[in-house]
């Protein structure tokens, strides 16, 4: 195998590469390395390719050519010009990529060429610097043989048209987006890539813009799922005017893959559960769809729904295990308590009623005076002559919190 390399202050070394070769490696902004096996046929022997690049790179590059990668790489970055199947015997050690102690041990051993490193017993050497010590023997000798981290632009998943007319209606916009996120969906399949956020942009009439943002749960990549969780949210929050022109950006993310059992059931598609909770959020609102977080306070709804999966801030902590799962009322049931000697003696309320067994309380608890969410009150659970258990409370007002399991 040979490996060209060329080194020098140009921004364009990617397309120099380029024009060579497919697969290259860029190592550093102003070092690309890549394999000319290939260009035999075309160019002819390694001296007559060198000129070739150097043809197409110009004077002011270092071009090297030498059998393996990293060679190719020290010759272009310490010999000027052209240079093919250099000897780098004589150069200083100082051009490998030494530590401080490195460089201060092999000075007081007197090693000051790869020469002399690479005729060090290779024992020693891994003795008193371990695998780092062994590979800059390797680099010296020009023996690493590895394959070329193959240089990949940054792929950016944006699209922008322009109107010929202003759009008011809302079905020829959502036409234009269309065709926009289909190529985009696209682009995203063929990389392997999905998408955790979606931005469209409308630049209206006005010389204003109306800016929409889709954070997803999990990421997707189905062109009609993300259309009509747009459509829904457009529907929700229309453009105060016409447009002339708009814009779709996706964020790229890895897509997220779950391997479920055999015996567990199928749960719903990513795509299909959010269209889903994205039109239940259009019916009861957005603030009242999420999933509940725990919040650390002694609150008595010492939660709030979240859009996204909360993170457990210490997941060693202990966690208490109730023997009954409780089920809290939203909005607390009204009721009317009958109190003998100052507790509950019988309760009523909608589809609740029954004399109190057993009563345990009053628990009396207060908290966020300083805020304007305070709260004080007395809390009691009781159990009816039903069998059933529930939580009550009164501020002064009496009402039922929710059932015990």
């Amino acid at each position: 195998m040979m490996f060209a390399c060329i080194h020098g202050p140009c921004a364009g070394l990617p397309q120099i590469a380029a024009a060579f070769s497919p697969a290259f490696e860029q190592t550093a902004p102003d070092t690309v390395v890549f394999r000319v096996d290939g260009l035999q046929r075309m160019h002819g022997s390694p001296r007559q390719i060198a000129d070739a690049i150097a043809r197409q790179a110009g004077d002011e590059l270092n071009i090297a050519i030498a059998e393996t990668a990293d060679a190719a790489i020290l010759a272009a970055r310490n010999f000027p010009g052209v240079t093919v199947a250099p000897s780098l015997n004589g150069l200083d050690i100082s051009t490998l990529p030494l530590t401080d102690e490195m460089a201060a041990v092999f000075e007081s051993w007197g090693i000051y060429t790869l020469d002399q490193l690479a005729q060090l017993p290779e024992t020693g050497l891994a003795e008193r610097f371990g695998p780092s010590g062994v590979y800059l023997q390797q680099l010296a000798r020009g023996a690493i043989h590895r394959p070329l981290k193959i240089f990949q632009p940054e792929t950016t998943y944006e699209d922008r048209i322009e109107l010929d007319h202003p759009v008011s209606l809302l079905e020829p916009l959502l036409f234009l987006i269309a065709r926009l996120l289909n190529d985009q969906c696209a682009r995203l399949l063929s990389n392997a890539m999905a998408a955790n956020e979606v931005t469209i942009r409308l630049e209206l009439e006005d010389s204003t813009e109306h800016t929409l943002t889709l954070r997803l749960p999990v990421p997707m990549r189905e062109s009609k799922s993300l259309l009509k969780l747009l459509q829904m949210d457009l529907e929700a929050h229309p453009p105060t005017g016409p447009t002339i022109a708009l814009a779709l950006s996706l964020k790229p993310v890895h897509p997220r893959t779950v391997q479920t059992g055999i015996f567990l059931p199928v749960t719903p598609a990513p795509d299909k559960l959010e269209l889903t909770l994205a039109r239940i959020r259009g019916i009861v609102g957005e603030n009242n769809v999420g999933i509940p977080e725990l919040l650390n306070t002694h609150h008595p709804h010492p939660f709030r729904l979240a859009n996204a999966q909360p993170q457990i801030a210490n997941p060693q902590s202990p966690i208490p295990n109730p023997q009954h799962a409780f089920r809290y009322f939203r909005p607390p049931l009204p009721a009317t308590v009958e109190l003998e000697r100052n507790r509950p003696l019988r309760i009523t309320a909608s589809g609740i009623h029954g004399k109190v067994l057993n009563a345990a309380g009053p628990w009396r608890t207060s908290g966020d005076w300083w805020t304007t969410t305070a709260w004080n009150r007395d809390e009691w659970d009781i159990a009816l002559s039903n069998g059933a258990l529930y939580r009550i409370y009164s501020n002064p007002h009496w009402f039922i919190e929710g059932s015990y399991d």
